[in-house]
């Protein structure tokens, strides 16, 4: 189980457009918001990307950066790019269930088509949101079973902006008895 003010997995995934999005060489000064969505197939996670896309500027204008990542290969994601009018927000692929489940991700067995007439992959992951302090320890994550009732972009914004005005830690950390 990833606990807060621990250090996440590596994490390294090919992006759209080239290059790799890799955890350990971000370099932005508060952290990276993670965003592990379900897939082109799922109409929730374009409507969910397409809030993360519009707030992207505004959480690297807080010193934070943003990347999408699905166990989609290239051509889906590119499809859920184009979809949500991707051009701040780095979109990777090719995540591998094996990474997912080692952050803590969910998996599901393909339904067939969804009801967009997309197929669903044999195994995919499901959604979960992290994100990790500079120094690569969790801050906040929130992982998911089910494609619905996600946490909202602007009020991670918000916390964002809390955490920065207060110097606010990571919370969750205590991992002794009770």
């Amino acid at each position: 189980m990833l606990m807060p003010r621990q250090t996440v997995p590596a994490l390294s995934v090919p992006l759209l457009g080239g290059g790799t999005f890799d955890l350990a060489a971000e370099t932005s000064p508060r952290g990276t918001v993670i965003c592990f969505y379900r897939g082109l197939h799922c109409p929730l996670c374009a409507t969910y990307l397409t809030e993360l896309e519009k707030l992207t500027p505004a959480f690297a204008e807080r010193g934070v950066g943003t990347v999408a990542i699905s166990s989609d290969g290239a051509e889906r994601a590119q499809g859920m790019a184009d979809k949500i009018g991707a051009s701040a927000l780095r979109v990777g692929h090719d995540l591998t269930l094996a990474k997912a489940r080692e952050w803590g991700l969910y998996i599901s067995t393909s339904r067939g088509k969804t009801s967009i007439g997309i197929e669903e992959p044999a195994l995919f992951a499901e959604p979960g949101l992290f994100l990790v302090n500079p120094d690569q320890t969790l801050y906040y994550m929130s992982v998911q079973t089910m494609p619905f009732v996600r946490p909202h972009f602007r009020e991670l914004l918000g916390a964002v902006d809390f955490a920065i005005e207060k110097s606010y830690p990571a919370r969750g950390e205590y991992d002794g008895p009770v």
